[in-house]
């Protein structure tokens, strides 16, 4: 067993396990997927990266094996700031506690299995960044590189011992994906060492070691290896399917948006998730123009949709046809919101926050003032130069926003709400003064949501205000460039990365405000606006 570590979680055997009957396995009986024996996958290397890519995105996995690699984004600033405090995360957990580590230079799959297996016949304790690798037949490589290799009782191939995987993971949660690559890491070790591992393991940064279940995960993961095999096999690129919250930080993503924008591609239509699209495309419903033309009572018996989502669904594909807002749900001489859902006040407040979320950090709070009697608009930028400063900038937001008792106070999601909450419960703010704030909140994104389908990609800030010609000063700027400047400013002390944040941030709380202001016209009587029978 391994010796306790102040630092360093011990890794203690599985519940139930019995090391003495711990059961050996061959290459031969270890149960990998067949292949055709006229495949040629000569040169091909499986690695775990690789699948996990296929696990997110099976395109993205094609177009690393198959694509042009020129033709790949360059990594955004926050992609490569995660993947220097990924790695950062794993030195640090890796400089705990001794552990040996094999001699290859980068990708050298070959010379690092030969320099992992002698550590793993010696019988050393811990080995950091190792290689396992299997060959398949037809010459396909299964190449897995866990980031520690664990020394337990067993009996193996190498002696009375085997080895467990665990990966070192930046993540706070033991994702599912975590999970299955900490699996294949164990599918690879059981034909490398000739016997199974009970357990596999997580190391997270904020939870700790997490033990991955593999007799669970396994057969996941196996289903998985061999639809990703299978891709290889035929080689046919897969459909282009956009879904923001998995692709805005691919490095593929122009390439793939370029293309689902020139088919009109209905992924590009909000609430056509992956598996409704499925269902759609059973039908032949695959272009705006059908979609559209589509009866809702035609589609509301699908799995995953009822007549609720059909309705706004061919409603949605009817203002992305024709550019035009459609009033959901309304009489022609209805109003869609009231004065109390929507009011306009002397003064209005329009709140938008920066937040690190890594560090649990909100770094600034920004406020537009808009006085509509005096015709003013001040932006009050509330911004903490370093994290002992966010108590300061907290205090100075609820000075400001107290100072116009009766402004409403306009956002956009439920973000700023809900940090307000918890900032005011972790400051120990009187309740008086956070429960009456709260109430003076609004937030526009349920308005436009409830009452409006737009002719846009996303209901997020931004595909809203750019459709109503809104334009911010800085065109690549978003939340995670905004984390990015942060982090540099606190890196450099450069002023310029702080006066990108604060141009960004007056230009979402001023995106708000035109948002608001559309709103309001747009929610008068609709009798001469689109809308559906």
């Amino acid at each position: 067993m391994l010796s306790a570590s102040p630092h360093l979680p011990n890794f203690p055997e599985a519940e139930g396990q019995n090391p003495a009957s711990t059961v050996l396995v061959s290459k031969a009986l270890l149960p990998l997927p067949s292949i055709p024996a006229q495949s040629n996958l000569d040169g091909i290397w499986l690695t775990d990266d690789l699948l996990f890519q296929h696990q997110r995105c099976q395109r993205r996995a094609f177009l690393e094996t198959y694509g042009d690699l020129e033709q790949r984004d360059p990594p955004s600033d926050y992609l490569a700031k995660l993947k220097q405090d990924s790695q950062a995360h794993q030195r640090n957990v890796l400089a705990e506690q001794f552990a040996h580590r094999p001699q290859y230079a980068r990708r050298d799959w070959l010379r690092g299995a030969a320099e992992t297996q002698i550590l793993m016949a010696r019988g050393v304790d811990r080995i950091a960044e190792g290689v396992l690798l299997v060959e398949l037949e037809n010459g396909l490589r299964l190449v897995s590189c866990p980031n520690l290799l664990i020394k337990q009782p067993g009996q193996s191939r190498f002696g009375d011992w085997v080895y467990e995987p665990a990966d070192v993971r930046l993540g706070k949660r033991p994702k599912m994906d975590y999970q299955i690559a900490v699996a294949f890491h164990a599918y690879v070790l059981a034909a490398v060492q000739g016997a199974w591992a009970e357990t596999g393991w997580l190391m997270l940064r904020q939870r700790g070691t997490y033990a991955v279940n593999l007799s669970e995960t396994v057969p996941r993961m196996q289903e998985i290896l061999r639809d990703c095999i299978q891709m290889l096999l035929q080689p046919e690129e897969p459909e282009v399917f956009i879904a923001h919250n998995r692709c805005d930080l691919c490095q593929w993503f122009s390439h793939c948006y370029g293309l689902a924008q020139q088919q009109r591609h209905l992924s590009l239509l909000p609430g056509v998730t992956p598996s409704r699209y499925v269902h759609l495309k059973a039908l032949g419903l695959t272009t705006l123009e059908s979609l559209a033309a589509a009866n809702p009572k035609q589609l509301e018996c699908l799995p995953g949709f009822g007549l609720p989502v059909a309705r706004r669904l061919v409603r949605q594909a009817q203002a992305m046809l024709h550019n035009y807002a459609i009033a959901d749900g309304l009489e022609p001489d209805q109003a869609a919101l009231s004065e109390q859902e929507l009011p306009t006040a002397s003064v209005e407040l329009y709140f938008d926050i920066e937040a690190a979320p890594e560090q649990n950090l909100i770094y600034l709070h920004g406020v537009l003032v808009v006085d509509r009697i005096g015709e003013t608009e001040t932006f009050h930028p509330l911004l903490a130069h370093s994290e002992s400063d966010e108590q300061l900038v907290w205090e100075q937001f609820l000075d400001l926003v107290w100072r116009y008792p009766d402004a409403p106070i306009f956002h956009f999601c439920p973000y700023e709400v809900q940090t307000v909450k918890r900032l005011g419960e972790y400051y120990g703010t009187p309740s008086e003064w956070i429960e009456p704030l709260v109430e003076r909140f609004v937030d526009l994104h349920e308005r436009v949501t409830r009452v409006a389908i737009l002719p846009v990609e996303s209901y997020a800030l931004k595909p809203i205000a750019r459709w109503l010609g809104f334009n911010w000063r800085d065109s690549d700027a978003n939340g995670a460039q905004s984390i990015c400047w942060y982090a540099q400013w606190m890196a450099t002390g450069d002023r310029r990365y702080l006066d990108a944040i604060l141009r960004y941030n007056e230009d979402d709380c001023r995106a708000t405000y035109r948002i608001k202001d559309w709103l309001v016209e747009f929610c008068q009587p609709h009798r001469n606006k689109p809308r559906l029978p």
